[in-house]
């Protein structure tokens, strides 16, 4: 097959790592792919190494008349069988591009919540009438999406972001620079913050935990030195053993370093990438029971699953780890064989075929 690809450009190698490395496994497979990506995005090396045809026309925005007319000259020059894009920005340029060419359009969508027949920017995206499929990132998504798609329902499908484990190699983060033992016990909140992230119920949640004496929390992410979150946490029992760092380039290696990583969202998670790079460490999580980190989680073997807004569950599923380290040594090995057996790029690979094969002779 003949693939065009529109994907996200802009953020770290982690960030980008598992959609691009797809891609590439595409190629792989012998499928004939070219990206259209900006050329200072951190993947492009990593393309280029791979034998990735690149693409210089990405879209600065949800309309962009030169992207359009650069995406049309192509598809008259090559014929394509998929054009696949995954952002708010590149899904209207490629379906607006796509009118009157054969190829099937194919849009991703990566939320919970927010797509709405009656919001006219719906139609630029997800419900374009020149999309033919969505590819969605949890089943909690494709629940959603399946309801408001007006036509082809039978082509909205569920396709995780698979990961390989050696991405999860990297050398852990020394904690010192907080002040942090290495016989401490540490939990981590990884995210930017939105009220939906929860951070108010993970704070909750510490103050029932303070009588831990050598329990640290770091919470890193934009957003988390601001108010009312810099109150709640100067106002917490444990607040000298909460650390606020701010956004982190290297998150990942924080999370690698830590016992536990805590997500306590209340709402619109597609599929957190904090949780499946948690997992690609061993680094057990506590998550909510909202959106598609339950389909990856299994409660009580390779992490645990609590009630929405319920800081008392998290905080004893906390206490409960912190006192059992043989349970927490099981969760940790669970959570890196369940992400290679069951979310491996390979397998999201696989999928990937079988999906634009079928779709590209509908």
């Amino acid at each position: 097959m003949n693939i065009l690809i529109l994907a996200g450009s802009r953020g770290s190698i982690n960030q980008l790592r598992p959609e691009y490395e797809s891609f590439i496994g595409l190629a792989r497979h012998g499928h004939n792919i070219t990206v259209i990506i900006k050329p200072d995005s951190a993947y492009v090396p990593r393309l280029r190494e791979a034998g990735i045809r690149m693409l210089d026309c990405y879209p600065e925005r949800k309309i962009c008349l030169g992207s359009i007319r650069a995406i049309r000259k192509e598809l008259q020059s090559v014929h394509y069988d998929i054009i696949y894009a995954t952002t708010s920005k590149t899904i209207p340029n490629a379906a607006f591009a796509a009118i009157g060419f054969p190829a099937k359009v194919v849009a991703y969508r990566g939320t919970t919540g927010g797509l709405y027949r009656h919001d006219p920017t719906a139609y630029l995206t997800i419900l374009h009438p020149r999309v033919n499929g969505v590819i969605c990132v949890s089943d909690a998504v494709h629940n959603e999406v399946i309801k408001k798609v007006w036509k082809n329902k039978e082509q909205v499908v569920t396709i995780y972001k698979g990961h390989n484990l050696h991405w999860y190699d990297a050398q852990p983060a020394d904690l010192s620079e907080f002040g942090i033992k290495k016989t401490d016990f540490v939990l981590i909140c990884a995210v930017n913050v939105r009220p939906s992230k929860g951070i108010d119920i993970m704070l909750e949640a510490a103050n029932k935990l303070a009588h831990l004496d050598n329990l640290h929390l770091i919470l890193a992410g934009k957003g988390m030195d601001g108010e009312p979150y810099s109150s709640m946490v100067a106002t917490n029992a444990m607040h000298e053993r909460i650390h606020v760092t701010g956004f982190r380039n290297d998150a990942p290696e924080l999370i690698a370093a830590s016992d536990i990583l805590v997500q306590p969202s209340r709402s619109g998670e597609g599929l957190p990438r904090a949780v499946m790079e948690s997992m690609g460490y061993g680094t057990p999580v506590v998550i909510t029971d909202t959106g598609g980190g339950k389909e990856v989680v299994q409660d009580g073997k390779s992490g645990f699953v609590v009630p929405v807004e319920d800081p008392d569950a998290i905080a004893q599923r906390i206490e409960q780890l912190y006192n059992d380290p043989d349970l927490l040594e099981s969760l940790s090995i669970n959570s890196r064989r369940r992400l290679a057996e069951d979310f491996s790029s390979d397998r999201t690979v696989e999928k990937l075929i079988n999906y634009f094969q079928k779709l590209a002779v509908t």
